[in-house]
């Protein structure tokens, strides 16, 4: 992560990093790899920004919500507010996206009253819809698909308690899902690896494999975690039964027997091995307390790294794209 002066003075006054060259225009960020090599860096510089410029200073920002929320909720109206703007939570009875109103119709209509639209829904093709109407930068808060904002602040975590972002390893331990798939394609922009370790019947799909493959990287699939964690920077874990899975949350308790990351487990990691969780976390299944509680836990840090990263994802997509919403 790199450092950057700043004047303290009024807002348009701030020194902030210029954007790569050539950028401009209506952008959304759906997954991680929506962003170029060089705008996902810009976009961590802008999340350490203590004073960020108020590109949202009297414009509103829509956070549609099909799923409940916590970290994604406070996180993003906090970065909204520190940005200068308006969050407007809107939730599942008042939308009905698909329902009550097509995600075109949803987009239309909220921008033309927010400067973003960011939603956190079920089916991924809903985001893909909203965006496509190409009237406000969409944000996926997260999907069946994918999970990108939690990606940008694991890079962060990563990056402030390692110094770099190169030539990491990090194993990912349990249902390979939305998360690992946005964190496998992240690590690999930066030019670090990704292991999965997951029991039979719960492999990585090939999709996301080939997305990873595209950008010249590759997943190591396990399906016993103690070879997955062998000597890796750090360990990664995520709920068993995931939002809308919880009807199988017994089947799968039984299949992921064994994968629990435990000091067991954390032992057979890098002696500076560190320990990430996206949370909530479920101590006693996918993760032991004691490791959640250890000193090279970094849960917490990251959790509080979902507002930072939301704050340069938004600075980045309305501020310094010369978007004509955004104050400059």
């Amino acid at each position: 992560m790199s450092g950057h002066d700043h004047d303290h003075g009024h807002d348009h006054e701030v020194r902030r990093p210029e954007p790569p060259p050539g950028v401009t225009g209506m952008r959304h960020f759906l997954e991680v790899d929506d962003l170029s090599l060089d705008e996902l860096l810009h976009v961590l510089d802008l999340a350490e920004l203590v004073f960020p410029p108020q590109v949202l200073r009297g414009k509103g920002a829509a956070l549609v919500f099909e799923k409940p929320s916590l970290r994604t909720r406070s996180s993003m109206e906090m970065a909204v507010v520190q940005l200068g703007g308006h969050p407007v939570m809107i939730g599942p009875a008042e939308v009905g996206l698909g329902v009550r109103e097509t995600p075109e119709d949803v987009a239309r209509t909220l921008g033309g009253y927010h400067a973003v639209l960011a939603a956190r829904v079920f089916e991924h093709e809903n985001l893909e819809r909203m965006a496509a109407t190409d009237v406000v930068p969409v944000v996926n808060l997260l999907s069946d698909l994918s999970h990108p904002l939690q990606a940008l602040a694991d890079l962060l975590t990563l990056g402030q308690h390692f110094g770099r972002l190169r030539d990491l390893t990090v194993a990912y331990i349990g249902d390979p899902n939305n998360v690992s798939r946005s964190l496998a394609i992240a690590l690999t922009m930066v030019g670090s690896r990704i292991r999965i370790g997951s029991p039979a019947g719960y492999t990585t799909p090939d999709v996301d494999l080939d997305r990873v493959g595209a950008h010249g990287g590759d997943i190591e699939l396990f399906d016993r975690p103690e070879e997955a964690v062998a000597g890796v920077d750090a360990v990664y874990t995520d709920v068993w039964a995931s939002m809308g899975k919880e009807d199988e949350a017994e089947a799968r308790r039984r299949a992921f027997e064994g994968f629990t990351v435990d000091r067991r487990l954390m032992g057979m990691a890098a002696d500076h091995a560190v320990f990430l969780h996206c949370l909530p976390a479920h101590r006693g299944e996918e993760v032991a307390a004691d490791v959640l509680e250890a000193r090279g836990s970094l849960v917490w840090p990251q959790a509080a790294n979902r507002m930072h990263t939301a704050r340069g994802l938004l600075g980045f997509l309305l501020g310094v794209l010369n978007n004509p919403l955004a104050d400059l």
